[in-house]
């Protein structure tokens, strides 16, 4: 699906221009034009291509699912790669959005519907009425500034997660737990996998090294860049709690296997202790003491049990049982 917004000179958004007056308007002066494409098929991919002239490597990047956040310099243009986060349950995944960014345009590919792409278009409405400008800075900055603010639910979803199963371990921890804080741990590493290029990216950015950047854009990559660094430090954070949980855990999990073989050992030594007495006494021997003796069987009893509740009481006292 393709869907055209256009900036004119009135200051009016136009939505769901046609597809086919895109040549006619992407060469009007003082417009600003962003189309945005979901789930483009090859032939969508190729049409936009021809229209804008995008090079042929920067449009076969858009069409790979892992790809590394990058920023490309072509001429009259740049090329972004870039992700989106969301997280459904307990999984989170990382969106592609690929962006190509020139005077007058904004470009973008992505693989399936972002709630980001309408919220971006609502923040670039209230930017031109606020600030006047339309540049393709400050529709790029709505558009990076919402896909990185979409990392922090995801990573307080994470966060809640992990602080519940810190609670299970003081609790007294489960081995089953361990799949959960793994998982997790997958999870941020993912988040930082993505966000560390797209620091870099950031990076270029705030140096103003694309042509059609000017100051005043500067600063508000530059709040984007900060809120990466907010992202990094957050998933640093968390991991190193998730690592804590999970050494908390195996610690718990070996505490109470040892509480457990305490008390297998005791219960062990109580009924070795009664079997003994009762093994010698059920010893088949013709002049054994006591086998004559009427209060034998009497005698056998209670000194199996004296033992056993004496044992008991010891192991009890050591905390053993």
């Amino acid at each position: 699906m393709i869907k055209v917004i256009l900036h004119n000179n009135d200051q009016k958004v136009i939505v769901d221009a046609p597809v086919e007056e895109l040549p006619e308007i992407v060469a009007r002066e003082h417009t600003m034009l962003w189309v945005d494409l979901t789930d483009p098929t090859h032939e969508e991919t190729s049409a936009i291509g021809k229209i804008f002239n995008f090079h042929p490597l920067a449009l076969e990047d858009t069409i790979s699912d892992d790809i590394r956040p990058k920023i490309d310099q072509y001429e009259g243009y740049s090329f972004i790669a870039f992700y989106g986060m969301t997280r459904h349950g307990f999984g989170c995944r990382a969106h592609s959005v690929d962006i190509f960014i020139g005077t007058n345009y904004m470009v973008t590919f992505h693989d399936s519907a972002l709630p980001v792409i309408d919220e971006t278009a609502a923040r670039w409405k209230q930017n031109v009425a606020s600030l006047g400008n339309r540049g393709p800075g400050f529709l790029l900055y709505s558009l990076l500034d919402a896909l990185v603010d979409g990392y922090f639910p995801v990573i307080d979803q994470i966060t809640e997660r992990a602080e519940d199963l810190e609670e299970t371990v003081l609790r007294g921890g489960e081995p089953r737990i361990q799949g959960d804080i793994m998982q997790l741990r997958r999870e941020l590493l993912m988040i930082r996998r993505v966000a560390a290029p797209e620091r870099d990216v950031m990076n270029v950015l705030v140096r103003r090294d694309p042509p059609y950047f000017g100051k005043k854009e500067v600063a508000y990559f530059q709040d984007v860049y900060d809120h990466l660094l907010r992202v990094m430090d957050s998933v640093d954070l968390t991991r190193d709690m998730l690592g804590g949980v999970l050494d908390a855990n195996l610690s718990m999990v070996s505490y109470n296997l040892n509480v457990v073989v305490k008390r297998l050992t005791s219960s062990s030594i109580i009924l070795m202790s009664i079997t003994l007495v009762a093994g010698i006494y059920g010893m088949n021997f013709v002049n054994m003491p006591e086998l004559d003796w009427q209060f034998g069987y009497i005698f056998a009893i209670g000194l199996m049990a004296l033992i056993g509740v004496v044992e008991f009481l010891v192991f009890k006292r050591i905390d053993w049982l």
